[in-house]
């Protein structure tokens, strides 16, 4: 096995130094120039783990280098057949989700769902950021969904795969279109986002909460603008998602502080000020949820902490698999979350302890599911008599 290979599989040895590791990216025509990624997250653009031929960026001598146009945000149609996604996951407290988008604009290094974007033969670096897939017939779906006869009532989550308010959503207002049709039926919803644009539905957010039917969590990875800039790069700054916080609490909407993810010897130590800004702001709830490196999402990460944190590289992959079994990732069910061991167990508790001095809720409010209103059935044809 070459040293590339051994650095795209995670198998560094302990004397290989980051700027060895970085070398070996940087050589193998993985790495885009700055000058094509400037804004985004992800620094190589490699090809998705479906394809069978893999994409190389080389100079032949000819300067095409020099030609090629920077990354640019492009947005496709895609018509689903339906817009619930169930899921039967023990780690999450929801069966049902709702994805207006494919792909997400905000560009978060960290990013679980970059995978996801293999199966559209795309890459999970920087075409996950950058071709992005909008899904406008959603509203309509949804509301035939809920019309059926044998549809039972359960609270929808938005936002647990990509970000329903990332900047493509000021021009195509789909999540603005679902919320509509889920106050018309009465339907309890759970939103996640890291976006302060969600400010703009405060109005339905907050009648519907008025009634028990909404809950929201905002996502704060770090108070520090530098690092959220480089690792969220086209997401709300920190400061703006507060602010959120405060405008959603203030509308009378129960509104969550969730500190995710936590990265040890990057961000870990912000847990107990990450908190005490959300409470500040109004939040009533605190959540967290440990790194999770599956699939594409390893060797995308290590390259942007090669690159933003070199020193740190080391050090900070070292104490990740000390949580995951000595791997770069576990996604053995009860452990993906939370991971495990004696730094797992530390951070656990710190934020157990700040929560219970903060008077933080844990398990949350119980949204409604009795006043439901069956949609009129749009969409369905008409049993015949």
């Amino acid at each position: 096995m070459t040293e590339l290979s051994e650095l795209r599989q995670g198998a560094f040895a302990p004397a290989h130094t980051a700027d060895i590791a970085d070398a070996l990216v940087q050589s193998s025509g993985l790495r885009i120039e700055i000058d094509r990624r400037r804004g985004r997250g992800a620094g190589i653009n490699p090809s998705g783990r479906f394809e069978a031929e893999r994409r190389e960026a080389f100079d032949d001598g000819w300067q095409t280098m020099e030609d090629m146009e920077p990354f640019r945000t492009e947005v496709q149609v895609e018509k689903p057949k339906t817009a619930i996604t169930r899921n039967d996951s023990p780690d999450i407290g929801f069966d049902r989700s709702i994805n207006p988008y494919r792909g997400c604009e905000h560009g978060c290094i960290y990013c679980f769902a970059r995978p996801s974007h293999s199966f559209m033969g795309l890459s999970p670096g920087l075409d996950f950021e950058s071709k992005l897939f909008a899904k406008p017939d959603v509203p309509r779906l949804l509301e035939r969904e809920l019309s059926r006869p044998d549809y039972k009532v359960r609270a929808i989550a938005i936002g647990t795969n990509t970000d329903p308010y990332q900047p493509i959503e000021r021009e195509w207002r789909i999540m603005r279109q679902i919320l509509e049709v889920l106050q018309k039926a009465n339907h309890p919803v759970l939103i996640v986002t890291k976006s302060a644009l969600i400010m703009r539905d405060i109005d339905i957010l907050s009648d519907m909460a008025s009634k028990g039917l909404a809950k929201v969590g905002i996502s704060v990875t770090t108070l520090e603008r530098k690092l959220a800039r480089t690792m969220e790069p086209r997401a709300s700054t920190p400061a703006k998602r507060l602010e959120a916080i405060k405008a959603l609490s203030e509308a009378g909407i129960p509104t969550a502080i969730m500190a995710s993810p936590i990265i040890p010897a990057l961000n870990d130590h912000e847990i107990e000020r990450i908190l005490d800004a959300g409470h500040a702001a109004g939040a009533t709830e605190a959540s967290y949820v440990l790194l999770r490196l599956p699939l594409e999402v390893s060797p995308l990460f290590r390259d942007w902490l090669l690159r933003n944190y070199p020193d740190r590289y080391r050090h900070v992959m070292s104490l990740i698999r000390s949580m995951r079994g000595g791997k770069d990732y576990d996604a053995e069910f009860g452990k993906r979350m939370k991971g495990a061991g004696p730094y797992a167990w530390q951070i656990g508790r710190r934020f157990e302890m700040a929560t219970k001095r903060l008077g933080l809720g844990r398990r949350g409010m119980h949204l409604r599911d009795d006043l439901f209103i069956r949609p009129n059935g749009a969409g369905i044809q008409l049993s015949l008599l």
